[in-house]
């Protein structure tokens, strides 16, 4: 076992392949790496490393991305022109902003939970937005966040020892424990290949639309509340 080291191993954590002998091994495991355990379909897998099981792996998952778009072919009213209009006018507002927005197609998950829309009246954007803490394995979802809040006042109801819901609260106790000095929000960079994964380090003085800009944004934002002690893999860019 990778995480006592005295007991037998008897299972192996699909994701990550650590070796575990029990129960509370396995969510210790998942505690320290930040691991879900589920089978990541897409991990970059060498050639030399590349087996059956991976090409049959790869199938099934084109075959499901198959039926998915073909299901979505078949939602006429998502393919009406007041949608598209809607869609190219937000991102041509985002782009006056320097911001890359992009939209995915009809079917995708995202495209279908995205509720990002711009005020004309007031010229803001109120964002569609996820955060996630992976330390305590936990997502929330917000929407209609306005672009010139801070972020440290968008986190305040989740991770502030004193505003913070009590409910929130006590699931990320590790957040509200640790000091603000110790909290990094990051978020991960569009385009770049699977194998190097990399994060934009955001600042949480600032607003929401200024941490946006001269970015990549696939349908809307998604923040990594992490801890600078605790986080392992998530290398931020230029390290």
């Amino acid at each position: 076992c990778e995480s006592c080291s005295k007991e037998e191993a008897k299972y192996r954590c699909p994701r990550c392949m650590k070796y575990s002998c029990s129960l509370l091994c396995v969510k210790k495991h998942k505690l320290a790496l930040s691991c879900n355990g589920v089978r990541d379909k897409t991990a970059f897998v060498s050639v030399n490393e590349f087996t059956d099981l991976n090409l049959l792996s790869d199938y099934r998952f084109l075959e499901d991305v198959g039926r998915t778009a073909d299901a979505a072919a078949r939602l006429s009213t998502m393919h009406s022109p007041t949608t598209k209009k809607l869609l190219y006018a937000l991102r041509n507002k985002a782009r006056r902003c320097d911001i890359d927005l992009r939209t995915l197609p009809v079917g995708f998950t995202k495209r279908r939970e995205n509720s990002t829309t711009f005020n004309c009246l007031e010229k803001k954007f109120y964002w569609h937005l996820k955060l996630v803490f992976p330390h305590c394995h936990a997502e929330y979802t917000l929407k209609g966040v306005p672009d010139d809040k801070t972020l440290a006042d968008i986190l305040k109801p989740y991770i502030d020892p004193v505003e913070s819901d009590p409910v929130v609260c006590q699931r990320l106790k590790i957040y509200t424990v640790s000091p603000q000095s110790d909290v990094q929000i990051l978020m991960k960079i569009e385009n770049r290949k699977q194998n190097s994964v990399r994060y934009n380090e955001l600042d949480a003085s600032k607003s929401l639309l200024d941490n946006l800009k001269g970015k990549i944004i696939i349908e809307y934002p998604t923040l990594f509340v992490v801890l600078k002690t605790l986080k392992k893999d998530m290398v931020i860019l230029g390290q």
